[in-house]
């Protein structure tokens, strides 16, 4: 591989050419290495990227060196097809811990890489957490083996998987260059490829309460990403989900995990379930097995998986979930139809609650969140329950309800909820 200048790439790129698949290769290969590239160079190519962008064959190369740059997980052969599941984050998204074990029910193994909560959306990993003894972290062979035994694990990624993404990550998000959709694609992707599994569904979220909050650039990320999966030979496809308000009943940790729990006993939320469901099949689809997955909620099957890979990594479902110390209810202020319950407001609610954390390192509350009495539709007398914000330190509230204000809108007249499957790319 050549050796380059590395302004010289950034120049190129800042004035709208395409890098060559060398000079790609070798700028990811090099700052992954730690030498030669500074971050300051490398933060001023993300800058580049953000404005100029990247035709799609140029954007193939840059996710395959990011997944050089590191290790590819090998799954060795659990005797299933293997299928993941990737969503871009919202309020109240606790969908991986009822569809994984459904999933795993009906007959696919799920190997389900999870990260941390940053902001108002939540982490798969902060909310399994609230589980007794449950930990994120397993090794490789531990990770084989529970696909193979299990069927299916919910993991911490291993800092080898595309460490280059991991590193231009952190200088994204302190150098206002995190909204780009080539940046974006290449980041989920590279890991997603990387730990092998042979298919992935996406749940790419559109809303307020969504990281990409406009549709048309929802639709964007969701067929940039899947023709990158498809380029790599994984078959991809994805849904564009409404993440307007809140989904399910609750946002938080424990409080997720508790409908969770609800869900996969055969009840809860029917939006939770929709979406659930919804997914479910696609990944089944993709999996070449046609069966329905509703039953296996109803029957107890996923919740039975659900228990066997919470133990697998030191969890007890026994132990009950942590519950709030304090708790405060905002009701309806007058009589009407609640016309909106803005998924960013309860969002940021939670986040200042004490669910969310501002940096990685920040820790949580388990019990902290909010949990949903009403939602968009509901008819309300004055002095209605709607939210229940659950907390453990009382100075937080007054910022958490501040962030309310404005977030619940009530009408004179009903309101039908929106859809919450807007689009499909395949």
């Amino acid at each position: 591989m050549s050796n380059y200048d590395v302004v010289d790439l950034i120049i190129a790129k800042r004035d709208g050419h395409r890098l060559t698949d060398d000079q790609i290769k070798w700028f990811i290969g090099t700052y992954a290495a730690g030498d030669v590239i500074a971050d300051e160079q490398a933060a001023a190519m993300a800058m580049a990227i953000f404005f100029q962008g990247m035709e799609n064959e140029e954007l193939n190369v840059w996710t395959t060196a990011m997944i050089e740059s590191g290790a590819r997980l090998d799954l060795g052969n659990s005797g299933r097809p293997t299928v993941d599941k990737h969503s871009t984050g919202g309020v109240g998204d606790k969908i991986t811990l009822i569809l994984a074990p459904l999933v795993v029910a009906c007959g696919v193994a799920v190997p389900q890489l999870s990260g941390r909560g940053l902001g108002h959306t939540g982490g798969t990993l902060d909310k399994l957490e609230a589980i007794s003894g449950w930990q994120p972290f397993v090794d490789n062979e531990s990770m084989r083996a529970q696909l193979r035994d299990v069927g299916g694990f919910i993991a911490g990624a291993t800092s080898d998987l595309a460490p280059a993404d991991r590193k231009m990550y952190r200088l994204r998000d302190v150098t206002g260059t995190v909204d780009s959709i080539p940046l974006i694609a290449s980041s989920i992707m590279s890991k997603k490829i990387a730990e092998g599994a042979e298919g992935l569904v996406l749940d790419v979220k559109t809303g307020s309460g969504a990281f990409m909050q406009e549709f048309d650039q929802a639709v964007k990320l969701a067929r940039t990403m899947v023709d990158i999966g498809n380029a790599n030979g994984v078959n991809t496809r994805a849904l564009v989900t409404n993440m307007d308000t809140v989904l399910g009943d609750a946002a938080g940790n424990a409080v997720e995990v508790q409908e969770s729990l609800d869900v996969l006993a055969g009840g809860g939320p029917a939006d939770t379930i929709e979406i659930t469901l919804a997914l479910a099949r696609e990944m089944l689809d993709v999996a070449g097995i046609d069966i329905d997955p509703e039953p296996f909620l109803s029957d107890g099957s996923a919740m039975e998986v659900f228990e066997k890979m919470i133990a697998a990594q030191g969890g007890d479902l026994s132990v009950p979930l942590p519950v709030a110390t304090e708790r405060h209810i905002v009701t309806a202020e007058r009589s009407g139809y609640l016309k909106r319950l803005d998924a960013r407001g309860v969002g940021i609610a939670a986040w200042r609650l004490g669910a969310g954390r501002a940096r990685q390192e920040d820790p949580v509350s388990p019990i902290a969140g909010v949990v949903c009495h009403a939602k968009e539709g509901a008819k309300l007398s004055e002095g209605d329950p709607i939210l229940e914000l659950h907390l453990d330190d009382v100075d937080r509230l007054p910022r958490a309800l501040e962030a309310l204000q404005g977030a619940i809108q009530i009408g004179d007249h009903p309101v039908e909820p929106s859809a919450l499957i807007l689009d499909r790319v395949v």
